[in-house]
């Protein structure tokens, strides 16, 4: 008994140890700065501190990006009829993962750092901590990009709240984007968001 016992902790350690995959504290949906102060002090700041964001600040940064916010499933940006059909890609330092709303965690996608392919010849982004990236379905309608671009100010006004900086940029790779996260023909990468907390001043 005592062996299998043994056994089942080693095998649960184990599993533990190697899952990749990140699992997020519970995003906090009270607080933060009135929202019309908040619309007031929204800008884009292209210079960032290095310093990693803990869970919580990243749990609550992404549920405000496409985060579920209601018991039918709905989610904090609208869709055109509802199709939902907008992924959240998380890149950071050690390497790239899906946003997975319903589980509240971080799928590892892949290991390979792909933030040259974000930051191209901006190097100012290599310092932030934080990459999203938009993916969406090709559709006649061209939703995904209303969708990513609903998804990306909703992050620029939590990080307006939240005491962060954040840049929406175009300039990226989306050829080896596409590739290095291994998405099928049918999704396309839209944009980037580069987060992170302010340079701080002497």
């Amino acid at each position: 008994m005592k062996k299998l016992l043994l056994a089942t902790v080693i095998s649960c350690f184990s599993l533990t140890a190697w899952s990749a995959d990140i699992v997020l504290p519970e995003a906090l949906k009270s607080g933060g700065k009135p929202l019309m102060s908040t619309l007031a002090e929204r800008r884009t700041v292209r210079e960032f501190d290095q310093k990693e964001l803990d869970k919580q600040t990243l749990s609550n940064l992404l549920w405000s990006a496409w985060g579920i916010s209601s018991v039918d499933g709905k989610r904090t940006i609208p869709t055109a009829r509802n199709m939902q059909n907008l992924d959240v890609y998380v890149v950071l330092s050690d390497g790239t993962y899906l946003y997975d709303a319903q589980q509240n965690k971080l799928q590892e996608i892949t290991k390979t750092d792909v933030r040259p392919f974000i930051v191209g010849e901006q190097k100012f982004a290599m310092n932030a901590p934080v990459h999203l990236l938009f993916v969406a379905e090709k559709d006649s309608y061209g939703s995904g990009a209303m969708h990513a671009g609903s998804a990306y100010q909703n992050v620029s006004l939590f990080c307006t709240s939240a005491g962060l900086n954040q840049v929406v940029r175009g300039m990226i790779n989306r050829d080896a984007l596409h590739q290095a996260l291994n998405l099928p023909a049918e999704k396309q990468v839209l944009i980037s968001q580069a987060i992170g907390y302010p340079v701080l001043k002497d």
